[in-house]
């Protein structure tokens, strides 16, 4: 067919031979099954790993599809068989605290330092944020409760490679130090949740905890969100407490 690009066709195909192995798999073997060239497949690779498209586990150098994908499937459908179980127990933590609740994936990027992108959310729309992004959206891990959560419960996450960017400061709470920042995550990890103390907007705190799936690491997180005088009024630990509550439930679900 003289309209179709060779180079996206292959990409496309590495894609689908992925989907359809439902596994990791090397170079040599998706060379071998897919009767490519070794360094053709290894530059669709890269190519696609730079974009997000595919990842590649550094345990064993093995390639499978990345975030990226998950992220546009939520931005074109309304409905996933996750976000379906999820459903019942954020509305139930929204109708409780009437505060916007976020549940995030993780979207790992090479060229730049990991996101989390939404894929459901509870909101009062009379209840207006300063920051309140919509589905698709994403932000930089480091500043956001469900972002701290996606990395410190994450999967082969080495943060080694993204140490040589620098964090950007959106407010004075902002954790721009790598060595600081992995010290917060080994304390999220220890505590079961993460909290975004104004470091993404001055005046909104956040409260995250990780959905853990079948093989022990997150591949999700919720968020209660508000201004932090709605936040932090009444009994604060109480709304951890419930966060950390629904999401034990949900696990129980999931697993």
């Amino acid at each position: 067919m003289k309209d179709v690009i060779r180079s996206v066709d292959r990409a496309l195909d590495v894609i689908i031979y992925l989907y359809h192995e439902g596994k990791e798999r090397g170079i040599s073997e998706i060379s071998r099954d897919l009767d490519t060239y070794k360094s053709t497949i290894h530059r669709t690779l890269k190519t696609l790993e730079n974009k997000g498209f595919v990842y590649q586990n550094q345990q064993n150098g093995k390639y499978w599809l990345g975030m990226k994908l998950y992220g546009i499937g939520m931005a074109s459908m309304n409905k996933t068989s996750l976000i379906e179980t999820i459903k019942p127990y954020t509305k139930k933590l929204f109708d409780e605290f009437q505060e916007v609740v976020n549940v995030s994936i993780l979207e790992l990027n090479n060229n730049d330092i990991p996101r989390s992108i939404i894929i459901h959310k509870e909101e009062n729309p009379n209840k207006v944020l300063t920051v309140n992004p919509p589905i698709g959206s994403s932000s930089e891990f480091y500043c956001s409760s469900v972002g701290k959560c996606l990395v410190a419960f994450g999967k082969n996450i080495n943060l080694e490679k993204y140490k040589r960017i620098n964090l950007k400061k959106y407010t004075e709470n902002t954790i721009i130090d790598w060595d600081d920042l992995i010290t917060e995550l080994n304390k999220i990890k220890s505590d079961g949740y993460a909290i975004d103390e104004e470091e993404l907007e001055k005046g909104l705190t956040c409260i995250g905890a990780p959905i853990i799936g079948s093989e022990g690491y997150a591949v999700a997180a919720i968020s209660l969100s508000g201004p932090t005088q709605r936040m932090r009024e009444g009994d604060f630990n109480y709304k951890i407490d419930k966060l950390i509550r629904i999401v034990k439930e949900i696990n129980l679900k999931l697993n």
